[in-house]
C-alpha cells in the first residue's frame, strides 16, 4: 500500500459542554516537521501529542490545530476585586484631596478603573485527567482521518508511479532495435574516415578489428540495459511489497538516472537518442510524484 504525505483531517468532540476542535494538515517533507497551535491548557501535554502524531504520520510537515469553545457558563476572566476596591478607594481619595470634595458617581469611578492594568485576570485552569484523555482519542479519531486521506491520495500516485517505471522498461525493449545498426554505423564512419589508407599494404586489418573491437567494446550498453531493467523491477517490487517507501523510491530514481544518462552518453545514434530522451521524460515524472511518498 502506498501513502502519500498529503493529507486532511478534522475531529470536533465534547467535554462537560465544551467544543475541542482538532485538525490536522500535512503535505510533503523530507523529515517530520510537526507545528502546534493550541491553548496553553494542553502545553503541559504538547510532547505526548507530538509523539502519537509523530509514531502514527511518521514523516511530513504536519500542522495540529486544536481550538478550545468553552461552555456556555464559563468565563475566560475574572474581576480582580481586591484590586478594583483599591482603585476606588484611592481615586475617591485623591479627587477629596484636589477639589475638597467628591462629584463622580461609582459608576463614572468604574468606568475608568475597568480601563486600568490587572483588573481584569485570567482565569486559572487546571487540565483534568479526563478532559486530556477526550483530546488524545479526539486527536487519535484524526489522524485516522489523515491516514485515510492519505491512502486515497497514495493510490493515486501509485498508479503513476507504476505506469512510469513499466513506461521506461518499455522504452528499454525499443533500444534493441537500433543497436546492431548502430554499430554498423560507428564501423562505417571509422573505415570511412580512413579512406585509401585502409587499401594499402602497410594498413594491418587485424589491428585495425583489435582497435575497433575495443572502441566498440567501450560503448557497450549490455551492462546499463540489464541495470536499469533490475532498478525498474526493484522499483516495482518496492511500490507493492513495503509501506514507508518514499525515501527508497527516490534513491532507486536516481540510480534509474544514472544508467540512463550512461544509455545517452554511450547512443551515438539518432534513434537511440530519443528513446533516451523519452525515458528521461518518464523519469522526471517519477522524480516529482515520489516526493509525495510516505
Amino acid at each position: 500500500m502506498t501513502y502519500s504525505m498529503t493529507g486532511y483531517g478534522k475531529t470536533v468532540c465534547q467535554y462537560n459542554g465544551r467544543g475541542l476542535t482538532i485538525e490536522i494538515r500535512t503535505l510533503n517533507s523530507k523529515q517530520g516537521d510537526i507545528n502546534v497551535r493550541m491553548p496553553s491548557i494542553y502545553r503541559e501535554k504538547e510532547i505526548a501529542l507530538r509523539d502519537l502524531i509523530s509514531s502514527e504520520l511518521q514523516r511530513g510537515k504536519i500542522d495540529l490545530s486544536i481550538q478550545r469553545d468553552l461552555a456556555d457558563e464559563e468565563m475566560t476572566s475574572e474581576i480582580n476585586e481586591a484590586l478594583v476596591t483599591h482603585y476606588y478607594e484611592m481615586i475617591k481619595r485623591m479627587e477629596s484631596k484636589i477639589e475638597g470634595n467628591s462629584s463622580a458617581d461609582s459608576v463614572e469611578y468604574l468606568s475608568l478603573i475597568f480601563k486600568l492594568p490587572d483588573v481584569l485576570k485570567p482565569v486559572t485552569e487546571q487540565l483534568t485527567e479526563e478532559e486530556f484523555a477526550v483530546l488524545n482519542e479526539g486527536l487519535a479519531s484524526c489522524i485516522k482521518h489523515v491516514k485515510a486521506f492519505r491512502k486515497q491520495e497514495g493510490e493515486k500516485l501509485e498508479l503513476v508511479l507504476r505506469a512510469g517505471a513499466e513506461r521506461i522498461a518499455s522504452l528499454l525493449e525499443d533500444v534493441a532495435p537500433f543497436e546492431q545498426a548502430r554499430i554498423d554505423k560507428i564501423r562505417g564512419r571509422i573505415t570511412n574516415s580512413l579512406g585509401d589508407d585502409a587499401d594499402s599494404s602497410a594498413f594491418d586489418k587485424d589491428r585495425f578489428e583489435q582497435e575497433l573491437i575495443y572502441y566498440l567494446e567501450k560503448l557497450d550498453i549490455t551492462e546499463e540495459k540489464v541495470r536499469l531493467k533490475a532498478h525498474c523491477e526493484y522499483f516495482l517490487k518496492t511500490l507493492d511489497t513495503e509501506e514507508v517507501k518514499g525515501k527508497k523510491l527516490s534513491f532507486i530514481a536516481q540510480e534509474m538516472g544514472r544508467e540512463i544518462n550512461t544509455l545517452g552518453s554511450k547512443a551515438q545514434h539518432s534513434d537511440m537518442q530519443r528513446v533516451v530522451v523519452d525515458m528521461k521524460d518518464e523519469l522526471e515524472k517519477i522524480k516529482e510524484q515520489v516526493l509525495n511518498v510516505l
